[in-house]
Parts: structure tokens; C-alpha cells; sequence
């Protein structure tokens, strides 16, 4: 499987995009553009997945849905962390395992 940085390194060259293209459409949170070194840091895995925000900017940018990226950096989306109450045991059981049915449907297993 990918890493979260190999996900976004693909995406961004399926787009014709260069790190500096895509740096430049990506913002802090004071509004100033993100720097290369930055995007090129992610895509090489030198860096974790960035800031909730900034993920959201990724997915906006690259035209691709949040979950997808959620999913590759490891998180829960923000409505899921927002429960007052964990998941039940049998919840997450059973998310897990609709999960793994819809990949087996996928290939066709």
C-alpha cells in the first residue's frame, strides 16, 4: 500500500502539476503560500501527514475526495473525532468489516 506522501506525489503528476505549482495553491494558516521544500518533504515521507486544514487543502486541490486522503494519513474524519462517545466495540468490528468487503468486492475476490 502507499504511503500517504506516494499518494500525493502520484495525484499531483496525474494533474500536470509541479510541487511549486502545487505549493503555490496551498496556504498556511496566515495565508502566505506553503514552500516546496515543504510539499517535497511530504512527498517523500520525511514528513507525517499534515494538519487536518491542510489535508482538506490537498483533497480541494487535487480534486480528490477528503476520505481517500483521511484514509492514507491514518485518520479519522473530523466528524468522527467530534463524538461525544466512543464507538462501540461492535461499531468499529463491524465498520472494519464493511470495509474489508467492499475492497474484497472491488478485485473481485
Amino acid at each position: 500500500m502507499k504511503t500517504f506522501g506516494q499518494l500525493i506525489s502520484e495525484l499531483r503528476k496525474e494533474r500536470g502539476l509541479t510541487q511549486k505549482a502545487l505549493a503555490a495553491q496551498l496556504k498556511k494558516r496566515d495565508g502566505t503560500a506553503i514552500g516546496l521544500a515543504y510539499i517535497n518533504d511530504i512527498e517523500h515521507d520525511r514528513r507525517g501527514p499534515p494538519a487536518p486544514e491542510f489535508v482538506t487543502q490537498l483533497a480541494e486541490v487535487l480534486g480528490v475526495p477528503l476520505e481517500v486522503l483521511q484514509f492514507y494519513a491514518g485518520r479519522l474524519p473530523a466528524d468522527a473525532r467530534q463524538e461525544q462517545r466512543d464507538p462501540s466495540h461492535q461499531q468499529i468490528v463491524a465498520a472494519y468489516r464493511a470495509f474489508r468487503k467492499e475492497l474484497q468486492k472491488k478485485r473481485g475476490d
